[in-house]
């Protein structure tokens, strides 16, 4: 049976936290579509054209161990613009949720463009301040060398810019539950997910 959870957010709001965790819940594939931005900004930094990153894209580019830092998802999140890039990732993202055995998928745009007619749509979000400490702490953990305050002027620099870019803007789809973690723990967040893909499943069973 094919069974699409779309989740949306802004970054750090916990999105690929709630994503994995519902996919293990229900057995369900998950699929981050950041990362195949990422892997085109990474393909971008390291000399070659974005359009052509996005249509050369392999399979073993999302498991590259240079994914997460700052400059990348910078680039990320500019090649993210580009709606020549945003088209050429469009048939692997709505193949991906079609497969069989369930799938969620997690990024910025899932319920109102990549998955519109999706089973669960949740829009996941957090205030700047937690989301800037939650990065911050994940980019020291890695070793980066970076402020908080620099870690929050980026994440607003990037809110803003995926906010308004003209193709596919981060935004909540009409129909999506929001859940905000500012002040809630991860096993809370994952079990009000958890909870709409329950309730949404008993009625298509």
């Amino acid at each position: 049976m094919a069974f699409t959870v779309a989740i949306d957010g802004p970054a750090a709001s916990g999105k690929g936290t709630i994503a994995r965790a519902v996919a293990a819940r229900f057995g369900f594939g998950h699929l981050d579509t950041g990362l195949l931005y990422r892997a085109t900004g990474r393909r971008m930094l390291d000399g070659e054209d974005p359009l052509e990153a996005a249509r050369n894209l392999r399979a073993e580019d999302l498991q590259r161990s240079d994914l997460r830092g700052g400059d990348v998802a910078q680039a990320a999140s500019r090649v993210a613009v580009d709606s020549a890039v945003r088209a050429a990732l469009l048939d692997f993202q709505r193949a991906f949720a079609r497969r069989g055995g369930g799938a969620v998928l997690d990024g910025r745009d899932i319920g109102t463009v990549i998955c519109p007619d999706a089973d669960v749509k949740l829009f996941i979000t957090a205030s700047d301040e937690v989301r800037a400490a939650r990065r911050h702490a994940e980019l020291s953990a890695a070793g980066e060398d970076v402020t908080l305050a620099a870690v929050l002027a980026d994440l607003k620099q990037r809110d803003t810019r995926d906010a308004a870019r003209a193709t596919a803007p981060m935004k909540p789809a009409a129909d999506a539950v929001l859940i905000d973690t500012s002040a809630m723990g991860i096993e809370d967040a994952v079990a009000a997910a958890v909870a709409e893909v329950s309730r949404r499943l008993e009625t298509v069973r």
